[in-house]
């Protein structure tokens, strides 16, 4: 194939966009790295024509005009994409899937697509698309087991309308995590093996971005320790402030947490999950510890570090007054945004495969996995009783009264804290219009250029 190819990619929409704007309005959402990276990743020597579709700004054109179509798959978004796989195969357009949901159960996705991509695509979309040009596309990639994420192409923020987004100034340097939680998708995708960029890498993408405040999507950024060390000791003299994820263990090693700070660390997002123990050994989780939560908080506080703290329902050592229980605790320990979520068994986790053993699934309905709906039988309650209970939680959180005790001491500036704090009131009090899990939603609030 000598001709120039026309290639389409697409995030499809799913349960993240069912009100299209969340919280506030569409332009508050931050770009996605998934397609500056695989733009970047193109080879240069194939003769290309690139157009890049987000179902969560915009709809994609009926009359699309590509060669091959490539969309980046979450769960909850697995039946538009197979809706779209339909559409376009029927004219004729090569589809390839990629992204977390393929990588978890790629025998799902297989007979919707012309290929698909199981793993991470630094090596795997090159070869595809080289296949491709040659008319011998395989069926399926892999990501070989020993990939290394250096000397690759920094992301292309080009291809995609910069002002229909919040920021552009996202990064990543790490990616998974080395904790083994059961209900966690990365382990199970892509194993506890971190891949991390160079740090030189890093910097060099913050530095040609001109970055002043960024986000860090990384699932847990302390991950490696010496990696984290190194790379807060270089971000440092940049000056900028960042937003990431990191564990409750940052606040029990003050040398690492104090770097993160000194480094400009203004927000973090972490999974505190429940306020019962046994839940938190069921899950895998036990470093976390709930008489620890108020002092995490306070070390956080005091170093200007916001804490956006998420807790799950659902577990099987919850009762029926876990809703009010964990509402009235995050209040109490100044959490500056409490999220609470269902538990959602995504499938290829442990967490999926024992409630699929003891028969508890209840839907399988991949729109539903999405943090807000009952997929499953919970242990000490029904599934309305679970519904409705996280509903519950929300409205006691984010009531008028605990707002305002909640803001008394926020580490953000008071007007960050007041408008964050008013959005999420507005998702308390209208569950059934909004999503629960955009992970970085509130903490992308905290970004103004």
């Amino acid at each position: 194939m000598n001709r120039k190819i026309k290639i389409a990619l697409i995030s499809p929409k799913g349960p993240l966009y069912r009100k299209r704007g969340g919280i506030f309005s569409q332009s508050l959402r931050y770009m996605p790295l998934t397609f500056p990276t695989l733009a970047a990743l193109i080879p240069d020597d194939i003769d290309h024509e690139l157009v890049c579709y987000d179902e969560g700004i915009e709809d994609i054109l009926d009359n699309i005009d590509a060669d091959l179509v490539g969309m980046t798959v979450i769960t909850g978004c697995a039946p538009r994409t197979y809706e779209l796989c339909k559409k376009f195969r029927a004219k004729g357009i090569k589809v390839v899937l990629g992204g977390p949901h393929i990588t978890l159960v790629p025998e799902d996705a297989e007979p919707h697509a012309d290929s698909i991509v199981v793993g991470y695509a630094e090596e795997e979309w090159p070869k595809l698309l080289r296949d491709y040009v040659r008319g011998e596309l395989k069926p399926r990639y892999d990501q070989r087991p020993d990939l290394q994420l250096d000397n690759f192409p920094l992301p292309d923020r080009n291809v995609l309308p910069r002002w229909k987004y919040l920021t552009k100034h996202v990064f990543e340097a790490t990616r998974s995590c080395i904790h083994a939680c059961e209900f966690c998708v990365a382990p199970s995708a892509w194993g506890r093996n971190q891949l991390k960029k160079s740090v030189q890498e890093m910097i060099d993408d913050l530095r040609r971005m001109k970055t002043k405040k960024a986000i860090f999507v990384d699932l847990n950024i302390i991950s490696d320790r010496e990696y984290a060390l190194e790379l807060f000791a270089a971000i440092r003299p940049l000056k900028i402030q960042w937003y990431g994820l990191a564990t409750t263990l940052l606040c029990k090693d003050i040398e690492l947490l104090d770097a993160a700070a000194i480094s400009g660390c203004r927000g973090l997002l972490m999974g505190l999950e429940t306020i019962n123990p046994t839940n938190l050994r069921g899950m895998r989780k036990g470093f976390n510890k709930p008489d620890e939560y108020k002092n995490v908080v306070d070390l956080l506080h005091q170093r200007r570090i916001a804490l956006q703290g998420c807790f799950v329902f659902g577990l099987d050592g919850d009762t029926k007054d876990i809703f009010e229980e964990t509402a009235q605790f995050a209040v109490d320990a100044k959490i500056d945004l409490p999220r609470f979520a269902i538990a959602t068994p995504f499938p290829g986790t442990p967490l999926y495969k024992r409630l699929e053993s003891e028969k508890r699934i209840i839907d399988r309905n991949w729109s539903n996995y999405d943090g807000q709906h009952v997929v499953y039988r919970p242990t000490n309650m029904t599934p309305q009783e679970l519904q409705q209970g996280t509903a519950k939680a929300w409205e006691i959180a984010y009531s008028w009264k605990n707002i305002a005790s909640r803001l008394s001491s926020s580490a953000a500036p008071w007007y960050v804290s007041a408008l964050t704090n008013y959005g999420y009131r507005r998702y308390a009090y209208q569950l059934d219009k909004y999503y629960t899990c955009d992970w970085f939603f509130s903490i992308g609030d905290l970004i103004r250029e």
